[in-house]
């Protein structure tokens, strides 16, 4: 069928009716992105009197779904039976996956096929792709999984965008993209002041624009990297793009302009670690996403962010973070252990919070 509309809606029938969302939850789905997307319809369906939005909970099977938050929700329908959504959004930590892999992708691709939109919030991005349907196209990864999504998906075009629509595709990162993802769908139905009020009732601060990009925590700081001055972000990036085959130190601050003494203390005054450690710890946090989220040999993962053997990587990550990959991948792993490294703490927290969904 044609390629879809430039609307946030989609089909043609969802302009002439209400719009109709589906919402397929895996086990340990991030609870918060369910809520942030259905409260502002619920919301706009009472200040405008009548129900401009309709929504169903999907399964792959009849029995409920428990969230990362322990609360189970029941499906109102598995997901062999839908029919009659304009829209069906994908909600899973990132590491989950479909129960039955040969119906449950196949049903997707037949409602692709009838010009329903498709779409993930936070790690439900794993799923979808997984069916086969983000090839080619670009989506929203959040910053917590990304180098793993990256490295299973080399061919799809992972964004820091907090919202993407790519066709009939629509990807938003977390609790927060998705319900400024469902403001668009109010003020695209139902107009700006609607959609004001919407986000006046939630005390919602303000509407992105589509271009914003994740904010990102600056590692061991209470700051984050848009607070960073240009020449530190640039720095930043050029980690970032040299994670396999890293710079020097002294290489970077010429790539500045700056003298390595001025690039050590300027840097050091907005992040409170020296470029070296940020680099390295930059490394490891991009390898632990991988241990976390995909099976690749730990040698594979230590190539990939600039070690040339596995040893000093384990070595270096058991000082990070308190426990060895090794370790890490096995099933009911304490975390607890990390958080006699002070600083170290927090990052515990955040990859908990990644590993679980948001």
């Amino acid at each position: 069928m044609t390629e879809e509309r430039s609307g946030w809606s989609g089909s043609a029938r969802a302009c002439r009716e209400g719009l109709t969302l589906g919402f397929l939850l895996f086990p340990g789905f991030p609870m918060a992105c369910l809520t942030s997307a259905i409260e502002p319809l619920r919301a706009a369906n009472e200040i405008c009197g009548r129900r401009e939005f309709r929504w169903i909970l999907l399964a792959e099977t009849a029995r409920p779904v428990r969230a990362s938050a322990e609360l189970r929700f029941e499906p109102d329908m598995p997901l062999a039976e839908c029919r009659g959504v304009d829209q069906l959004y994908l909600l899973s930590p990132p590491t989950g996956r479909f129960a039955d892999p040969r119906h449950s992708p196949a049903r997707l691709r037949w409602l692709d096929r009838t010009g329903v939109v498709l779409g993930a919030f936070s790690g439900g991005i794993f799923p979808l792709a997984r069916a086969g349907l983000m090839e080619g196209r670009g989506c929203s990864v959040h910053w917590c999984y990304e180098a793993a999504f990256r490295a299973e998906f080399p061919d799809v075009r992972a964004s820091e965008q907090v919202i993407v629509k790519d066709g009939r595709r629509i990807t938003a990162s977390g609790a927060g993209a998705v319900f400024d993802l469902m403001l668009r769908l109010v003020e695209e139905r139902l107009g700006r002041e609607c959609m004001t009020e919407v986000a006046c009732w939630f005390q919602h601060p303000c509407l992105h624009g589509e271009d914003a990009r994740q904010r990102v925590p600056v590692a061991r700081s209470a700051s984050t990297d848009d607070a960073l001055s240009p020449v530190v972000r640039e720095a930043i990036r050029l980690f970032e793009t040299h994670l396999e085959d890293p710079l020097r130190i002294g290489d970077i601050a010429a790539a500045l302009g700056l003298s390595g003494r001025h690039f050590e203390r300027v840097f050091k005054r907005e992040t409170g670690q020296s470029p070296l450690r940020y680099y390295r710890l930059m490394r490891l946090s991009k390898a632990r996403q991988r241990v976390l989220y995909t099976n690749a040999p730990l040698p594979e993962i230590a190539s990939s962010v600039g070690y040339t053997r596995a040893g000093p990587m384990v070595r270096h990550y058991a000082e990070v973070f308190g426990v060895r990959p090794q370790d890490e991948r096995r099933p009911g792993q304490v975390w607890a252990n990390r958080d006699r490294l002070g600083s170290g703490q927090q990052s515990g927290r955040l990859l908990r919070a990644c590993r679980d969904g948001l």
